[in-house]
């Protein structure tokens, strides 16, 4: 029998066809859908798979929570590393500043026991009164008011172990007049330290050097001090002001200043090296004023030392403030060590706290000291009794 078309239609076969091929296409991306699920595996007909897929899924993320601790740990590990490095540092710098101070003080007590080694004579301070060729007229103003002589001299030395000199140089030329006029001022009053320094005003700080090296290999003191010839000095009040700080090592004691480094030559304190300072203007480091000041033993013998290797500025005073600076010493600002001349003086005298110097800072010493020291001296002295009666 023939099929029957229907008027503007289809033959039945080729709708057959059609509904066939669009019941596979359709099973095709169905399953395909299936595929792209894993859970949905179970419908196919294999659990297992799926599960096993899940599995390996959940392993994956334990393994990436896994590295991301182990990450964790690694950089909490870099810092703790990091920190050790630090504090291992520290302890290295310290440890060698603790065995450099150690070594400075074993050295110290080296040369303190080889000083008694010696039979050096123990005293408690040394004072040694800068000096020069020309200065006899205030050599003699000087043992005429503050300074004991001749058998008070020695007797001050026995009683309360203060040693006094004027120290001094030697001339350019050998055994010339200058050096024979010295020796015949010793010989009459026995109170000069000779000093293997050629003497010069631009020699100062060299002069201090070899003033301390010389007065530790002669004296096992506690304090070393360094005066100038034109200044006032009550020695009773200074031995008692050094007594309260025997029991420290490292003592600077002075007037403590920090004056303008000076870069024209024209001036009388012209610091050639004035570039070492920083900028134009700028002021010094501090340090003890050069009419009088005191170092212990410690800082003594440190100079001695290393007397061959410190630098020497144009100025004396400057010079032993650099000579102390990267040291542990404690600077000790004693005004009553630069009072004024009368009234100044006079006034804190009368008070009953008399000043250890006096002198006028507009000539960095008292003007016109010969003449006028016996002025200060009648006015800003201590007891005479007072250096014998010093608690030391």
């Amino acid at each position: 029998m023939k099929l029957k078309i229907r008027k503007h239609g289809l033959p039945i076969s080729w709708i057959l066809l059609l509904s066939i091929s669009s019941f596979f296409l359709g099973t095709l991306f169905s399953n395909q859908g299936w595929i792209s699920s894993p859970s949905n595996l179970i419908h196919r007909g294999r659990p297992e798979d799926a599960l096993n897929i899940i599995s390996n899924d959940c392993a994956t993320n334990r393994k990436l929570g896994k590295d991301s601790a182990i990450m964790r740990e690694v950089h909490i590990t870099h810092e703790v590393i990091q920190s050790l490095d630090k504090s291992m540092s520290t302890l290295q710098r310290e440890l060698a500043t603790s065995r450099d101070t150690y070594d400075h003080f074993e050295a110290v007590d080296s040369l303190a026991k080889s000083s008694s080694d010696n039979n050096l004579p123990k005293v408690f301070m040394v004072i040694g009164i800068n000096t020069a060729f020309s200065s006899r007229r205030r050599r003699d103003s000087i043992r005429q008011t503050w300074m004991p002589q001749g058998e008070r001299l020695a007797q001050l030395e026995e009683r309360k172990s203060i040693v006094i000199r004027f120290m001094i140089g030697r001339s350019m030329t050998p055994n010339s007049i200058l050096d024979r006029a010295i020796d015949s001022e010793d010989a009459q009053h026995k109170d000069f330290l000779r000093l293997d320094h050629v003497e010069g005003y631009h020699e100062l700080s060299a002069k201090t050097k070899i003033f301390f090296s010389t007065a530790v290999a002669i004296w096992d003191a506690e304090f070393y001090l360094k005066v100038d010839d034109d200044i006032h000095v009550n020695l009773g009040v200074l031995a008692e002001t050094l007594a309260r700080h025997r029991s420290k090592r490292m003592i600077y004691m002075g007037c403590m200043k920090s004056g303008p480094v000076l870069s024209h030559k024209s001036v009388k304190y012209y610091e050639p090296e004035y570039w070492k300072f920083g900028e134009l203007g700028n002021k010094y480091f501090r340090h003890a004023t050069g009419q009088i000041y005191a170092i212990s033993k410690d800082l003594a013998t440190y100079i001695a030392k290393n007397r061959n290797i410190l630098h020497k500025y144009a100025n004396e005073d400057v010079s032993l403030g650099a000579w102390f600076i990267g040291l542990e010493v404690e600077h000790v600002d004693e005004r009553s060590m630069c009072c004024s001349t009368p009234p100044d003086c006079e006034w804190k005298a009368q008070g009953g706290s008399a000043c250890i110097a006096s002198f006028d800072w507009s000539c960095s010493g008292i003007c016109k000291s010969v003449e006028r020291i016996f002025e200060v001296h009648a006015r800003c002295s201590e007891a005479e009794s007072a250096v014998w009666e010093a608690h030391i």
